[in-house]
């Protein structure tokens, strides 16, 4: 023992990272910790961890290899064991002269080499990579949970956890067995990690697609090619955890999962749809009482903010959010009441489904089938001396005529719709049979939004665009010189190679007016009603982008793909 500590002390202290008193620390915390010496050197100093395997792999002759855009071939894949893979994080990369090139970030663990010689039958040669590079590319070459499905393939049987007792688990935690159960943690586990909203798991002919969307975009995750095999099995362990009917697979049904992943509790919306190959089933992950974010976060330029306030203050009145499924709609009707929230303030809100959960507010939950809806729970909200009233959607006539009496009648009313823009939203709501007096008189501002992907700041860099493609598409090119410059996504770690990071809100915030609601009132085209709104000041969703765009925020790409060139052939 005292010779292999010798040894290792030796070379940590050949990185000539570390002072003496370091290394003794680093020793002590890997012994008394459990830790690997990666780990202790790491979180004992402030030494990163590339530079530190760089020079621990110069410490000891070994090829040291970062993994990013390696490609790696079928046949070297398969002469490591995935068992051996992800429990020693490693990945093979090369064969050269019956030697296996295998990469590690932890070549300190005592008897791997040997491990690695008996699980491959072949001669071992160490090469140090991040650890980070190592399970990226493992998830890549193999596909999340490879190992639990290799231990299925070899058990052929799975076991069926009670849902109650994982529940009341960590996810983080789990060490369980094997089975199809940790299986379907791993996807959840690694959707989480990855920020993602949504996991659809889709049957395809021949095979199991998993999709993760993260910040509005799709994205496959590599899944093993035998995933196919275990298909009812996956969505059947899903389904129980939904408290759902696994029995039934011809009727699409809806169910929740509540679990908690590093401490945080996370409510799963489930739905299962049946289709050709099986049933597709989509999870939407919600953080519960948190993830609420400030009128500050959604994104609004000063000025559009400083006109939100006003508008949320107000004593009566409705103020509505429009624009596609997935906008942030809900999420900026949160924001509003969280900043208006306070103990004199009665506030109510019929949701369907209740998002998050905020303190201070009375969430109702709609439940068609029992005949609580959102016109019904609406006037029983009269009844109940409310101050603010949210409505998660005006969907039809009767629920729009009741939100727009109780505006009359003195209360503050939030709610969506889904139109295309801001001034769209007062066609149909005349569309939906709405006298136009009451719209006029009623609705005292209308939200157009969209979200668009954050440019990640730490590997964006300057582009170049061709004048004409940016004139074409109303990009204000004379600011250019004085605002610019535009920036593009690259990718690196920070963004998991995505060169995006988070989300910002474009924003088109169309302020009822003394101009603008005699053209209501005289049932005015949506064109003129936007026309009159822009020449009071009023910016479209794509000029509110061009200026996220200048300030370094977002890329044209972004804006071009969540506004259309149309909404501007009116100007």
């Amino acid at each position: 023992m005292l010779t292999m500590n010798t040894r290792i002390r030796d070379l940590l202290e050949a990185t000539g990272l570390f002072e003496a008193k370091q290394l003794e620390d680093i020793l002590t915390a890997a012994r008394e910790n459990s830790l690997s010496i990666r780990e202790a050197a790491i979180q004992g100093s402030t030494v990163k961890e590339e530079k530190f395997l760089e020079k621990l792999a110069e410490a000891m002759d070994l090829p040291f290899q970062r993994l990013k855009e390696i490609e790696i071939e079928g046949g070297i894949l398969e002469k490591l064991p995935t068992k051996a893979v992800f429990q020693y994080n490693v990945i093979p990369l090369a064969e050269e002269n019956g030697c296996l090139n295998v990469a590690t970030s932890n070549p300190l663990v005592p008897g791997l080499v040997d491990a690695l010689r008996l699980a491959s039958e072949c001669r071992i040669q160490l090469v140090v990579s991040p650890f980070d590079d190592i399970s990226t590319a493992a998830k890549r070459f193999y596909g999340v949970g490879a190992e639990t499905l290799d231990r299925m393939m070899q058990d052929d049987s799975f076991h069926f956890d009670d849902g109650d007792d994982l529940l009341k688990q960590d996810l983080s935690e789990l060490d369980q067995e094997a089975s199809v159960v940790k299986f379907v943690n791993q996807i959840i586990w690694e959707a989480y990690n990855d920020r993602a909203t949504d996991i659809h798991i889709e049957p395809m002919e021949l095979d199991l697609r998993i999709r993760y969307r993260i910040d509005g975009v799709l994205h496959e995750t590599p899944m093993p090619p035998q995933l196919k095999r275990f298909q009812s099995s996956v969505i059947s362990r899903i389904k129980v955890m939904a408290n759902m009917d696994i029995a039934e697979k011809r009727l699409p049904q809806d169910g929740r999962i509540s679990v908690k992943i590093r401490g945080a509790e996370i409510d799963v919306r489930v739905s299962t749809m049946p289709t050709v190959y099986g049933e597709s089933v989509s999870l939407r992950l919600l953080m519960r009482g948190g993830g609420l974010i400030t009128m500050h976060d959604l994104g609004y330029a000063p000025h559009d903010e400083a006109m939100m306030k006003k508008m949320i203050t107000r004593p009566h009145g409705i103020l509505l959010v429009t624009g596609p499924t997935g906008s942030g709609k809900s999420t900026s009707l949160y924001a509003w009441l969280h900043t208006i929230n306070s103990v004199d303030k009665r506030i109510m809100s019929a949701e369907d489904p209740i998002e998050y959960e905020m303190k201070g507010v009375n969430q109702v939950q709609m439940r068609p089938e029992i005949g609580l809806t959102f016109a019904n729970t609406l006037r029983t909200f009269l009844r109940q001396d409310p101050d603010v009233i949210m409505v998660g959607e005006i969907r039809d006539k009767e629920t729009a005529e009741i939100a727009i009496r109780a505006a009359l009648t003195g209360h503050l009313v939030f709610s969506t719709i889904h139109t295309n823009d801001s001034a769209s939203t007062v066609t149909r709501l005349l569309d939906m049979g709405i006298e136009p007096f009451l719209v006029a008189s009623s609705v005292e501002g209308i939200v157009a939004q969209r979200l668009v992907r954050g440019l990640c700041s730490a590997c964006r860099k300057p582009a170049e665009y061709d004048v004409q493609f940016l004139r074409e598409h109303g990009f204000p090119v004379e600011r250019l010189e004085t605002e610019g410059p535009i920036y593009e996504a690259v990718g690196c770690d920070e963004c998991r190679g995505n060169g995006y990071k988070g989300r910002t809100g474009i924003f088109e915030i169309l302020h009822v007016t003394d101009e603008i609601r005699p053209l209501i009132v005289a049932h005015t085209t949506a064109s003129k009603i936007k026309a009159t709104a822009l020449e009071e000041g009023m910016k479209t969703l794509r000029d509110d982008g061009w200026d996220k765009v200048l300030a370094g925020k977002t890329t044209i790409d972004e804006i071009l793909r969540v506004t259309e060139d149309e909404e501007y052939d009116e100007e």
